[in-house]
């Protein structure tokens, strides 16, 4: 037989073996799946027996549950129902206690009221007696003060006319107004500020009742003059003639006012002003506001007097004004001039404390070595404590070796302990 043969028939054996094997296997799956099928069935048959025994035990637990619960519930519907009662029969009470203290509350008001008014009424009609009483008392006090009054009022205009006579004296005149002028700049200047009865002109005889002491722009100072003028009688005579309405005696008393107050300022101009030795302006002082009122109510005679004469009106509101800007001024040149003080000190604190900066900081370098050396020393004298503790427990058998200081000078910045020792007695600013 050819080898084909041989190999056919080996291939047909092992067909037949794995056909044989093949049917073995399927027959042992389908035993596999009836035994999981019968397994199955008999867990699910357990679980469907548990699961009745569970809904049973959970229906038993549940009425149980809900038996308590109905017996709580009437437990605590009958506890409610006695606790409205009691309270139904507490607010009752309380409400008849509640009436019956009102009324006794009402009548007791009803009486208070009643002795109440009674008392009022007594004590108003007392208190309109003595008010009524006091009222004419005062009214008699008064009356007598008026007439107190109308005796001071002769004796004031008495004095009036005194001071009317007095005043006709141009003299007394100018002396009330250098007075009234004295008392502003007092009151505002210092006594260094200006000076009374001064020649602000050099070498004349002229002097200015007052004059300021202003400085100019080269750091050195000159004077101001002021000036008190009182033209009384043209301006009595305007004011007489505004009252009794004489429009024309009027104006001519204003012209004959204005005509004056040009004339004074002609005259301090030409006395009072001589730059560079003075300003390049002077004040006239006049000592009543109505005067400055009636000055001031013509604007060409203001201009004119300060274009031409270089001469300033004031009344006493309007220079006690220009003393206080002065004053301003005044303070704030000395604030300039201590501002530059102040900026010098300061450049001088800087250096110094430049310096005290260097200072501090070698001290802090000499301070870290010093530590050093501190820390240095600590390591040295914990050796020598170890050493020492290994005498102690090794005994005297050997004499011990000797121990090696190394030669060491602290050296700060160059200088040596001798060194830093002499420079520490020095102190540092």
């Amino acid at each position: 037989m050819s080898p084909e043969f041989y190999l056919l028939l080996a291939c047909l054996v092992l067909l037949i073996i794995l056909l044989v094997r093949q049917i073995s296997l399927s027959h042992r799956q389908e035993n596999f799946r009836l035994q999981q099928e019968h397994d199955l069935s008999v867990l699910g048959n357990q679980l469907l027996d548990e699961l009745d025994a569970q809904r049973d035990a959970s229906a038993d637990t549940l009425q149980t549950t809900n038996q308590n619960l109905m017996s709580t519930l009437s437990q605590m519907g009958r506890s409610q129902s006695a606790l409205l009662e009691s309270m139904q029969r507490q607010v009752l009470l309380s409400t008849r206690n509640q009436e019956e203290r009102i009324d006794a509350l009402r009548l007791e008001n009803e009486r208070q009221l009643a002795e109440m008014r009674r008392t009022v009424d007594h004590r108003l009609s007392e208190s309109l007696d003595k008010k009524l009483d006091s009222s004419f008392a005062q009214v008699s006090e008064r009356l007598e003060s008026v007439y107190k009054g109308l005796g001071e009022m002769h004796t004031l205009a008495a004095g009036v006319g005194d001071l009317k006579k007095v005043l006709t004296n141009v003299k007394t005149r100018g002396i009330w107004g250098e007075m009234q002028l004295g008392n502003l700049i007092r009151q505002t200047l210092a006594p260094g500020q200006y000076e009374e009865n001064v020649a602000v002109v050099p070498g004349s005889s002229e002097r200015v009742e007052f004059a300021i002491l202003l400085p100019d722009r080269s750091g050195g100072s000159v004077w101001l003059a002021v000036d008190s003028k009182f033209p009384q009688e043209d301006y009595v005579r305007l004011t007489e003639a505004s009252q009794a309405g004489d429009a024309s005696a009027a104006e001519a008393a204003r012209k004959n006012l204005l005509h004056r107050l040009r004339t004074e300022s002609k005259k301090i101009a030409s006395k009072y002003i001589s730059p560079p030795y003075t300003a390049d302006f002077a004040v006239m002082f006049l000592p009543i506001e109505g005067l400055y009122a009636e000055a001031i109510q013509a604007p060409e005679l203001v201009e004119s007097l300060q274009r031409e004469d270089r001469v300033v009106l004031a009344g006493p509101g309007t220079f006690s004004a220009m003393l206080n800007a002065l004053q301003m001024g005044f303070r704030t040149m000395a604030i300039e001039r201590r501002s530059g003080e102040v900026w010098h000190l300061l450049g001088e604190i800087r250096s110094d404390f430049k310096r005290f900066a260097d200072t501090l900081e070698a001290t802090r370098r000499r301070l870290d070595q010093a530590g050093e050396f501190i820390d240095s020393a600590v390591s040295r004298s914990r050796t020598i404590r170890r050493k020492l503790e290994g005498i102690e427990t090794e005994g005297l058998e050997t004499a011990p070796a000797p121990l090696d200081f190394p030669s060491q000078t602290l050296t700060i910045d160059g200088e040596t302990d001798e060194e830093k020792s002499i420079g520490g007695n020095t102190d540092v600013d």
